[in-house]
């Protein structure tokens, strides 16, 4: 799990507005740190399965929630792919 301070530091740099904790973006962010520490986990125990169980849910999670921002929100979708750095 991410710790508290790298949670609110990553919701404080997503967020729309002061007391955004749950838009879609800070969802994606926070989901993204989770699958980043994850998959470090998975390099160095590479029989742990369930924890490869959780991490492939966490990203089916983040991919739903970044097919909404695109088709409500290109623009944000757009800019936050290329914050996270997830692709093209």
């Amino acid at each position: 799990m991410i710790s508290q301070e790298i949670k609110t530091k990553i919701i404080s740099g997503f967020r729309t507005h002061e007391s955004d904790t749950g838009s879609a973006a800070v969802q994606i962010a926070v989901l993204s740190a989770r699958i980043q520490e994850l998959t470090e986990h998975l390099k160095a125990h590479s029989k742990d399965f369930s924890t490869r169980r959780g991490l492939l849910r966490l990203v089916g999670r983040r991919r739903r929630l970044l097919n909404y921002l695109k088709n409500n929100d290109l623009k944000q979708y757009s800019d936050l792919i290329a914050r996270l750095g997830l692709r093209k």
